[in-house]
């Protein structure tokens, strides 16, 4: 399994981190982890062990659970954590309390997290990702539940640029189809928790053939597991507990996008043939107004 979670997770700050390994966490980790993404302002100003009584823990389990989260210890994370709180800063826009003045307040805070979205990729794993994508023979996406609509929509980018993929709504067909791939073929799967056991079973069935490339939020799961390589895309919200109330999947749509250019930029002239083809199929199927 190759991850893209290791290197790219140098420059990650806390937050991302920690929401990133969130779902693997033992018990004790997890209570610092909630305290240190709920209130990162109170967190930074304590020691170690005024965090452990706070939480109601060891002072050494606070010590592991920095660990977990990627750090040598508690100095460490302070330092990240500070780092990470001059970074937010104010945007310096009043929205009014209007229902569009509360859209732009929420569409602000989504753009303003996105950087952060990437800090987890390593650019060798997602450079082989686009690679396999693009030179494979057969390329079946698979995700369900929520992830569904971002599967659909990176298959269709992917055709329309010249690199074929297949996307099958329904959960056995896909396990069907992840059974005929051979070793020349891709699997990319979707799956925000990298748990979801429809998607699980599908990567299971192309497993001993096809190479599988995942799309996740969770840098350990199920689902990295399974695949050769993870692309880990962390939360788009402010705070992992924004996350977990919108479900948003803002992060991996915007992902689609400019993986797909890279998969475009990679394929070459072939890439631009197909999206000649495409631009005439569209001026084809378009009428002037009335007519």
């Amino acid at each position: 399994m190759s991850s893209s979670s290791e290197p790219g997770a140098r420059s990650a700050p806390p937050s991302v981190r920690i929401a990133t390994v969130l779902n693997s966490l033992q018990p004790t980790e997890r209570r610092v982890a909630d305290l240190v993404l709920q209130s990162p302002e109170t967190v930074v100003e304590l020691t170690a062990q005024e965090l452990a009584d706070r939480v109601g823990i060891g002072r050494s389990s606070v010590i592991r659970a920095c660990q977990s989260f990627g750090y040598r210890g508690f100095p460490q994370l302070r330092v990240a954590l500070a780092a990470e709180l001059a970074s937010h800063g104010d945007s310096g826009t009043d929205y009014d309390e209007s229902v569009v003045g509360r859209m732009r307040a929420a569409i602000d805070r989504v753009a303003q997290s996105l950087p952060q979205a990437i800090s987890m990729l390593d650019d060798e794993v997602v450079s082989a990702a686009v690679r396999s994508v693009a030179e494979a023979r057969r390329l079946l996406v698979v995700a369900n539940g929520l992830s569904a609509p971002i599967a659909s929509d990176l298959s269709m980018r992917l055709t329309a640029v010249g690199r074929p993929a297949e996307f099958v709504p329904d959960a056995i067909a896909q396990q069907i189809a992840a059974s005929g791939l051979g070793w020349q073929d891709v699997c990319l799967v979707i799956s925000g928790s990298g748990a979801n056991e429809s998607s699980l079973r599908a990567a299971a069935a192309a497993r001993n053939a096809a190479s599988i490339v995942a799309l996740t939020s969770f840098a350990s799961s199920a689902l990295t597991e399974l695949a050769d390589r993870s692309l880990v895309i962390a939360p788009s919200g402010v705070s992992f507990r924004d996350e977990l109330e919108h479900t948003s999947r803002v992060a991996h749509a915007v992902f689609v996008e400019v993986f797909v250019d890279a998969v475009a930029r990679e394929l070459g002239s072939r890439a631009a043939d197909a999206r000649g083809r495409v631009l005439e199929i569209l001026s084809e199927n378009l009428t002037d107004a009335g007519e």
